[in-house]
Formats: C-alpha cells, sequence, structure tokens
C-alpha cells in the first residue's frame, strides 16, 4: 500500500528498521564492506551505502528514525494562531465570502508559517483539533422566511396529495 492511501510504517516497524541500521554500524567500525553488511543484515547494498554515508556525515543521529510522517508539523502555538486567524475568517485575509475551504486553509498555512500541507492533511490537522466539516446553508438572499411558513401552514395542506 502507498502512503498517500494511508500506508507507511508503524511505530514497531520504524523501530525495526531502525535497529537493522545500528547492526550495520557496527560492521561499518569493524570495517566491513557494503556487500558483507548486505548480506548479512539482508538489505540492498545501496541501502548499505547511503546508510554509511549518513553515519560518517551526522554519526548515529543520521540512522534514527524521524518518526511518524504523520505528526503535524505545527507547534501548540502555531496552532492555535491558526485557529485565531480562522475566527477572524476569510475575508480577514483577502477572499471575497465567508467560506473556509480546505484550499484555502492550506494557502493560509503556507502564508503564515511557510508549511506546505496537502488538502487532506489540512483536513486530518483541522480534524484533529476539533474543527468540523461545515455545510453553508444554500437560501436566496430576497427568500422571505415569513412568507415561507404561511405558505407550509395553509397552502401546502391544500395541495398535497392526500394519502391511499
Amino acid at each position: 500500500m502507498r502512503y498517500p492511501q494511508g500506508g507507511g510504517l508503524t511505530d514497531a516497524e520504524r523501530a525495526a528498521r531502525e535497529r537493522v541500521r545500528l547492526q550495520a554500524v557496527t560492521g561499518f567500525e569493524a570495517g566491513g564492506k557494503n556487500r558483507d553488511i548486505a548480506a548479512a543484515l539482508r538489505v540492498s547494498e545501496r541501502s548499505v551505502e547511503r546508510w554509511r554515508r549518513q553515519w560518517r556525515e551526522e554519526g548515529l543521529t543520521g540512522l534514527a528514525s524521524k518518526g511518524s510522517p504523520g505528526r503535524s508539523r505545527l507547534s501548540d502555538v502555531q496552532m492555535a494562531r491558526l485557529e485565531r486567524e480562522l475566527e477572524r475568517g476569510p475575508l480577514a485575509h483577502g477572499w471575497v465570502d465567508q467560506r473556509w475551504t480546505l484550499a484555502r486553509v492550506k494557502t493560509l498555512i503556507g502564508r503564515l508559517f511557510h508549511v506546505s500541507y496537502t488538502v487532506e492533511g489540512t483536513w486530518r490537522l483541522l480534524r484533529r483539533h476539533g474543527w468540523s466539516w461545515q455545510q453553508p446553508a444554500r437560501r436566496a438572499i430576497e427568500r422571505d422566511d415569513d412568507a415561507v411558513e404561511l405558505w407550509k401552514r395553509e397552502v401546502w395542506p391544500r395541495v398535497r396529495a392526500p394519502r391511499r
């Protein structure tokens, strides 16, 4: 399963892969060749080459797991600011109507924090923080609610087809 389709590694799988990378470090320190280390760990030589380069450049921290890719890239302070900005409404941010769409929220996050989210990632972020999906009521500006109620009470019972 591909990552955008909800796949990815669990925490246990990430930890297991990190253990394999740390085992490779033992081979690096012993002066082992990439081919031999790859065969012993049952991984590709390319992976071992990449791990060796990361280990040389960054040490053990370069081989550490980076954590879940699904974690929020906004801090609590940034999220609080985003919520304040959302409460101000889309008009305050240059849009012509009062509808927050996911694309608009995504753009706002990019403008405020220089962080890029996908539309789906934006939805997950908002949902994680208690925001819900809303559908605006579509009503004509010319609508007269009193006239509608009057029609429902007086006219509709007369024109409604009787039940059989």
